[in-house]
């Protein structure tokens, strides 16, 4: 058992190691996902695409069991601007893979698909498996993971591998963005005027950061209400006649996206306009099989606050992954080689306990 485990943290090593040295920008995975159909070839299991999502079912699918579903994504946002060392080369020092894409979710997507191939043959499972490696996920884009629950089976429940020090995110807050406006008169600046759209901001950015949403959620605490972007004039002598601002809204447990849109439709103090009601919040609860079973091996609960494709799903789903998301979308990103390692095995002996009763 301990060799069969080295080999496969060694095989995903290598796969993160390839995966880190391709660009997979969201949208331009094309060689990522080659890489991902590669590696499944070679431990001769097969595996379809659709686009830049890879994915493959567990050998002895049987349609009459619930199914499990792995998920983890292979694209990966621009580097950021104060790396200082090649972002496209894998290397390992002190212990730490560096590279972009290494903790967001390379990690968790190699120790993934190494959990699967370990599960891949056996039979007498309680569920089915189906692993995705999906694409788009930095950027929520239209050809990602929710693109691909029209084409799998329906789903029972799911791990999403992000970044959560292999501990069990049972509930992640949704999001929805919106574009607020606030209008004013439009003058020339060496003149008078009451009603400048900019000064017409001060109490309303004031709202904003004290407007409390009633419900708060025992796992996920309270909404967060953000302006993130302020945006207005053309020059120095105009005075606009009308500033956008952006509103980040990242939504608890206790409401849908739709009910935020219409309490802020209603109380705001300007008019917002959502982009998008589809991330939702997630959860699973607290006394399902696989949350208990992660607790057996020693794994605490917790709320995400950030977004990840849980927000796709509606089935129950788990966020679980090696890595820690504070290093995410940093610069000079990492991961430790044993959070990998560790992280295998800790999936393997989870679902153990949730497919097999061990």
């Amino acid at each position: 058992m301990k060799e069969l485990h080295t080999t496969l943290q060694d095989s995903a090593l290598g796969l993160l190691k390839e995966l880190i040295a391709i660009q997979s920008f969201s949208s331009e995975e094309n060689g990522t996902a080659d890489a991902i159909e590669r590696w499944f070839r070679l431990r001769d299991i097969s595996s379809k695409r659709v686009k830049n999502n890879v994915y493959a079912f567990n050998k002895y699918f049987d349609e009459s069991k619930p199914t499990l579903l792995l998920n983890s994504h292979h694209d990966t946002v621009h580097p950021n601007e104060a790396y200082t060392r090649d972002p496209f080369k894998p290397e390992i020092i002190d212990g730490k893979l560096y590279g972009l894409g290494s903790n967001d979710a390379g990690g968790a997507l190699v120790s993934l698909l190494a959990t699967f191939a370990y599960f891949y043959s056996h039979e007498g499972m309680s569920h089915n498996i189906i692993v995705v490696a999906s694409a788009e996920e930095e950027s929520s884009g239209p050809d990602g993971l929710n693109s691909m629950l029209k084409i799998l089976p329906p789903i029972d429940v799911a791990i999403v591998g992000e970044p959560t020090l292999m501990q069990l995110a049972i509930a992640e807050k949704g999001l929805v963005v919106f574009d607020a406006e606030v209008k004013g008169t439009p003058s020339h600046a060496a003149h008078p005027n009451d009603d400048n759209a900019i000064y017409n901001c001060i109490d309303i950015l004031k709202w904003f950061r004290d407007f409390e949403f009633d419900r708060v959620s025992p796992v996920l605490g309270p909404v967060k209400m953000t302006v993130t972007q302020l945006n207005a004039g053309s020059q120095h002598n105009v005075v606009p006649a009308k500033v956008h601002l952006v509103v980040d809204v990242r939504v608890n447990d206790c409401y849908s996206n739709k009910e935020i849109a219409g309490i802020l439709s209603e109380e705001a103090p300007c008019q917002m306009k959502a982009r998008s009601l589809r991330l939702n919040s997630s959860s699973i609860a607290k006394d399902h099989p696989l949350v208990l079973s992660g607790r057996e091996q020693g794994r605490s609960t917790y709320g995400s606050p950030t977004l990840s494709d849980q927000a796709a799903l509606s089935c129950q789903s788990l966020k679980l992954g090696p890595g820690d998301s504070t290093r995410s979308h940093s610069a000079n990103e990492f991961i430790y080689v044993s959070e990998i390692e560790e992280g295998i095995d800790l999936y393997i002996k989870i679902l153990k306990g949730f497919l097999l009763g061990d």
